[in-house]
């Protein structure tokens, strides 16, 4: 019985190891996602369309910038505009200078970008009466 098993085994590894012989890899290829490519102007209307929702909480708000920041980019005047808007709506201050605050570190090392979007969202904040950290005192710290 033993040898029955043993020669069964022997054969079907030898099979194995010949049938993996012939066989050819293909080519190395990724299958990414096979959705639609975002172009910028759509991403931005996504992101502005989502922070002007009329019915939009606190917690949407801190989940939606959370994962805006979690991209690799720093995001448009017009987002962060709408964003801030969300905040006056929600009369939350805090958020909104949160937001400043992580759209400053997000520029990081290029020291043109956040004084850019601060000029762009000048009348924005005028409007909305939000200041920023550094009229705050708050970027010192």
């Amino acid at each position: 019985m033993f040898r029955a098993v043993s020669r069964l085994s022997a054969t079907a590894s030898r099979n194995l190891v010949q049938s993996r012989a012939g066989y050819s890899a293909p080519l190395a290829s990724r299958c990414y996602s096979h959705g639609k490519v975002e172009s910028d102007e759509e991403f931005d209307a996504r992101w502005v369309t989502y922070f002007s929702k009329p019915d939009i909480d606190g917690w949407e708000l801190r989940k939606g910038m959370n994962t805006l920041i979690g991209y690799d980019l720093v995001p448009e005047p017009k987002i962060v505009d709408s964003a801030l808007r969300a905040c006056r709506r929600l009369n939350d201050l805090a958020s909104a200078i949160r937001i400043l605050e992580a759209v400053k570190d997000k520029a990081g090392p290029h020291k043109d970008i956040y004084p850019y979007l601060i000029q762009e969202l000048r009348p924005t904040l005028t409007e909305l009466g939000i200041s920023t950290p550094e009229e705050l005192g708050i970027d010192r710290m």
